[in-house]
C-alpha cells in the first residue's frame, strides 16, 4: 500500500531518483507539446489557444480518479498524503502575483525552465525574475509575515467543505471540465489569430 516512502517500500534516495526521472519526462512532454512557447501559454488568457486549460484540467482529473480508485482498492492510504496548509490571504495574493506574471511574461515557473532548457532568452529573463522575487520575499519576510500567515484554515478538503463524497466531487469536477473544454473550443474560434495555428509551438 502506498505512499511508498511512508510505508518504507522504497528509500528516500530511490524516491529522489524516481522524481528526477519523472521530472525529465515531464519536461520532455511539455516541450514536445509546445509548452515552451510563451505565445501558446499566453494564448490561454487571450482565448486563442486553450491547450493549457485542456491539458492540465485533464491531468488533474486523471490524477483524482486514479487516487480515488487506488484508495478504493486499498492500494494507497489517502490519509498519508500531505496537503499544504491553507493561508487564505497569502494564497490569493500569491495567485494574483503569479497570474499577472504569467500574463505579462507568458510563462509559469515550470514552463520557464522548460523553455530555458532549449535556449530561449525570454525564459532566462523570467527565471531571473523568479530569483529576484524569491530574494525580495525572503529579505522582506519579517514585514510580510503577518499577511503571509493571516486567515489560516488548516488543510481542508473540498469534499469536506461542500459536504460531498469524494466520488461526487470528482464527478462534478469532470462536468466542470467538460464545460470548460466547450468554452475553450468556443474561445479558440472567437479569438482566433490569422497568423497563429493551434498546433503551433
Amino acid at each position: 500500500m502506498g505512499p511508498l516512502i511512508v510505508n518504507e517500500i522504497i528509500s528516500e534516495n530511490t524516491n529522489l531518483f524516481l522524481a528526477f526521472l519523472i521530472g525529465i519526462g515531464f519536461g520532455f512532454v511539455l516541450e514536445s507539446n509546445g509548452f515552451s512557447s510563451s505565445r501558446r501559454l499566453a494564448g490561454m488568457f487571450y482565448g486563442y489557444d486553450t491547450t493549457v486549460l485542456k491539458v492540465f484540467f485533464t491531468a488533474a482529473i486523471v490524477g483524482a480518479i486514479g487516487l480515488l480508485f487506488m484508495s478504493l482498492f486499498g492500494w494507497i492510504d489517502l490519509s498519508y498524503i500531505y496537503i499544504n496548509p491553507t493561508y487564505l490571504w497569502s494564497s490569493i495574493g500569491g495567485g494574483v502575483v503569479m497570474g499577472a506574471g504569467f500574463i505579462l511574461g507568458g510563462y509559469c515557473p515550470g514552463t520557464s525552465v522548460c523553455a530555458a532548457s532549449i535556449g530561449k532568452l525570454d525564459a532566462l529573463a523570467f527565471i531571473g525574475g523568479i530569483f529576484i522575487g524569491v530574494f525580495l520575499f525572503t529579505e522582506g519576510y519579517p514585514l510580510l509575515e503577518g499577511f503571509y500567515k493571516a486567515k489560516y484554515l488548516g488543510s481542508p478538503l473540498l469534499n469536506e467543505v461542500f459536504n460531498l463524497s469524494r466520488g461526487m466531487l470528482i464527478f462534478l469536477i469532470i462536468l466542470a471540465a467538460l464545460a470548460m473544454f466547450w468554452v475553450g473550443e468556443w474561445a479558440e474560434k472567437r479569438f482566433a489569430h490569422e497568423d497563429y495555428k493551434i498546433n503551433q509551438k
